[in-house]
């Protein structure tokens, strides 16, 4: 049969929440491909750099939102989105171009659909500490690892493409991925900070955004914005 989709930039998704929600109302399984994800987007400007837009969605009842971290995770979640029956599927996604994660080259499908996976181990059987990222910042986050383990501070990186399924799985699985023992978590994502904190709890930190963007190349504005492999490095032993 015939899929329904529609796609615009992420920020511009408020325009659609009403149709959105009647669609997630009447289990309609609806996929949304949603671009410029962040504040990459760079000389748009704010207008167009979303904040706000991924907790917003994440917040509505009965759809899925996913947000892949390289090619192999966004050829998993049109998968999921294609075989969705009941519910929308928003598949966010970035402007620039990403590199291939090794972790997710294998048994992807299985993973995404899970919400979140460990991308990169530790090397210890307990980590010091779990960096959760979604989407871009992923790789941000195994960069930020490999500098860690060269000050002699051992991490986990979990790639978390979808909080919602994330939020189904086991109570096994969940302490598979984020194992009640590593109470110093930090979760990287170029958005609002709200929501994570469940995921990090009250020892954990978080780096997002919580003001609106600027006007400058993708790459200045995430400098400026903390999302570099040496600030996220500081503000982790700064937690620790």
């Amino acid at each position: 049969g015939l899929k329904t989709y529609g796609g615009t930039f992420f920020v511009f998704s408020d325009y659609l929440r009403p149709a959105i929600r009647l669609a997630a109302l009447m289990q309609l399984p609806v996929t949304y491909v949603f671009t410029h994800d962040s504040i990459a987007v760079g000389e748009d400007g704010p207008t167009h750099e979303p904040i706000e837009q991924l907790a917003a969605l994440r917040a509505m009842p009965n759809v899925s939102v996913i947000r892949p971290a390289d090619g192999n995770e966004s050829v998993a979640a049109w998968r999921l989105a294609l075989e969705s029956t009941n519910k929308p599927t928003a598949l966010v996604l970035t402007r620039q171009d990403l590199p291939t994660l090794e972790g997710a080259k294998d048994d992807t499908y299985e993973k995404v659909a899970k919400g979140a996976y460990v991308v990169s181990a530790s090397k210890k059987e307990t980590a010091d500490v779990i960096l959760l990222a979604t989407g871009s910042e992923v790789s941000l986050a195994v960069e930020a690892q490999k500098a860690l383990a060269v000050d002699g501070v051992d991490a986990s990186v979990v790639s978390m493409p979808s909080m919602d399924r994330f939020e189904a799985q086991t109570a096994e699985y969940k302490e598979s991925v984020l194992p009640k023992a590593v109470t110093k978590r930090f979760a990287i994502e170029m958005g609002a900070t709200f929501g994570w904190h469940r995921y990090v709890g009250l020892e954990g930190d978080v780096l997002g955004i919580d003001t609106f963007g600027a006007s400058a190349p993708g790459e200045k504005i995430m400098e400026e914005y903390g999302f570099t492999v040496e600030n996220v490095v500081r503000k982790v032993k700064e937690m620790l």
